[in-house]
């Protein structure tokens, strides 16, 4: 087996929640150290400029400088996987020759799936593809003025109200300013699963579940219909 080395990586884009999204479902896998992250495509060129780059996580629509034209600018042996939220940037993002195209919100499974592309058809570090790390067993969390530890066996469910979400632990509720998408990116997949877009529940702590919800500590956490299919698949064969 060939020697491993780490994949250096650069996040690049306008949004700061899309950022630590990337940057947060990067940290789970082996192989990869992120190098920077950047919110527009001239302080990535600076980076660019003065560090081994490797694989660019690239939005496509940002202000002034576009993902695309950064793209045309910087050496071809720096492979690209173009992030955004509009689906039709897809085939002038693939002219470029990316490595692939990610749909925001970008999931783990999702990104992880590109990654591998990168290595199994780019990189000469492994004979293995990228896997993801052992599970860290918490997250800290601002509230109160400090970062509160969170550990995942703790979490019941998560609830979401607007740029607010309480985390139901097993003996208290925790507050923080932060989106429901930006929290589900921290934690373990395995663990825990989105039923609507305002409930994020642990496997573990469900009690019982319907077609219709599942019940965590005496609450009925409605399953909505655009994840109710995933849900049930999932629980039913758990």
């Amino acid at each position: 087996m060939k020697t491993q080395k780490n994949i250096s990586c650069l996040i690049v884009d306008d949004e700061a929640i899309a950022r630590e999204i990337i940057a947060t479902h990067l940290s789970k896998l082996n192989n990869i150290t992120v190098i920077a992250s950047c919110s527009s495509a001239m302080e990535a060129l600076n980076i660019i400029r003065t560090k081994e780059i490797e694989l660019l996580f690239l939005d496509i629509n940002m202000p002034e400088v576009s993902g695309i034209s950064l793209a045309k600018s910087i050496n071809k042996s720096i492979k690209i996987i173009f992030t955004t939220a509009y689906r039709e940037y897809a085939v002038e993002g693939f002219e470029l020759q990316a490595v692939d195209y990610l749909l925001k919100p970008v999931s783990f499974e999702r990104l992880l799936k590109s990654v591998n592309t990168y290595f199994d058809i780019y990189s000469n570090h492994n004979e293995n593809l990228i896997t993801e790390k052992d599970s860290n067993k918490f997250m800290f969390v601002r509230a109160d003025r400090k970062m509160i530890k969170i550990d995942f066996n703790a979490i019941c469910y998560i609830e979401s109200y607007s740029d607010y979400i309480k985390i139901h632990l097993d003996k208290e509720t925790i507050v923080t300013r932060e989106t429901i998408s930006a929290i589900e990116a921290k934690l373990p997949t395995k663990q825990f699963i989105r039923i609507h877009r305002s409930f994020i529940v642990s496997i573990p702590k469900i009690e019982s579940f319907t077609n219709e919800y599942i019940s965590i500590k005496k609450n009925d956490l409605t399953i909505s219909r655009s994840y109710k299919k995933d849900v049930l698949k999932l629980l039913e064969n758990y």
